[in-house]
């Protein structure tokens, strides 16, 4: 059978655009150009330099001229105070993941509730927080919970405290509140991932166990949760990653203080890369840099931990099809 001559003009040879398609790729590429340029000038290229800079005694100014290998990390590993920030990142991560997501899914119940009267209203100001500026909301709490400040008043002078507490210069008090504080303020988001969630769940289960007598507790162990076990995993991952990358809060909220007792590793890092009183009046940029280097890698493994565990099941799955795959041949 022969082929037309205008099929055969048309033919474009395997591996090769054709001049309409070629045409609509270089477009492609014009588009994403700007976010690419952005991508490697302000997230690529600072990353990879943060690598460099960590095998570097440097300031942040000058030339890099003194290279010292691993001892920026040699240090890190061996101060108290690097450690202690750790162990504060992990208090704050794991008081703010239990409470906001917890608290997060009976939110998301109870609003989930299509007899529930304005609740458009309660999921807007739940929301708020949200979308406040972090640093704003630290500063006006800072002004809240001060010895002088508005809670110690009230709670003064209906005389419920017999005299102010200080909540922002006791480390316990000063960790304690900021985890409320920042579980209150990832608290609309988390409500948000949960609603979702729920109204991916078909109504004709719930209704199915209404017709067979199931109450709400057994509607919630046998249908909800199970069905919301996906979601978990992702809600628990961005909540873990936000927790770890704390600042904006601890920053403005505490400082990390007293005497480092809140400090965080994004705070311990920002301060040795920005600031020269805790380094004997010079910026440590590079010994900053290899604090960051590890607060990545360390962010990066529970990650791939989390991954490992949301799609255990398909890994389980795809060794056994390519099991019998082989059983077969």
């Amino acid at each position: 059978m022969k082929v037309p001559a205008e099929i055969r003009q048309q033919t474009v040879p395997k591996g090769k655009l054709s001049p309409r398609n070629r045409k609509k790729a270089i477009w492609a590429y014009i588009f994403l150009m700007p976010q690419i340029i952005v991508f490697f000038g302000l997230s690529a290229y600072p990353i990879i330099m943060s690598y460099v800079y960590s095998f570097y005694d440097w300031s942040g100014i000058g030339p890099l001229n003194r290279f010292i290998g691993l001892d920026n990390y040699r240090q890190l590993l061996t101060s108290d105070r690097f450690w202690q920030s750790f162990v504060n990142s992990i208090y704050y991560v794991a008081g703010t993941t239990v409470i906001s997501v917890g608290f997060a899914l009976i939110l998301a119940i109870i609003l989930n509730d299509q007899k529930l009267r304005g609740k458009t209203l309660y999921r807007t100001v739940y929301f708020l927080p949200v979308v406040t500026t972090t640093a704003v909301i630290g500063i006006v709490m800072n002004n809240i919970f001060g010895l002088n400040g508005l809670f110690n008043d009230l709670m003064t002078t209906f005389g419920i405290l017999s005299q102010p507490v200080s909540w922002l210069t006791d480390g316990v008090l000063a960790m304690i509140l900021l985890i409320v504080i920042g579980s209150w303020k990832g608290l609309g988001i988390n409500m948000v991932y949960w609603l979702a969630g729920l109204q991916s769940i078909p109504n004709d289960l719930y209704e199915s166990a209404q017709l067979d007598g199931a109450g709400f507790w057994k509607t919630l162990f046998h249908i909800t949760l199970p069905l919301l076990k996906p979601i978990l995993s992702v809600i628990l991952l961005l909540s873990i990653v936000g927790g770890i990358n704390a600042f904006d809060l601890v920053k403005t909220l505490t400082n990390g203080g007293p005497y480092y007792q809140t400090e965080t590793l994004d705070l311990f890092i920002y301060n040795y890369a920005f600031s020269s009183e805790f380094s004997g009046g010079q910026t440590r940029m590079g010994y900053a840099s290899a604090a960051g280097v590890l607060l990545g890698l360390f962010t990066f493994f529970i990650s791939i931990l989390f991954s490992i565990g949301a799609f255990s099941k398909e890994i389980r799955q795809f060794r056994l099809n390519r099991k019998k795959a082989r059983i077969g041949k």
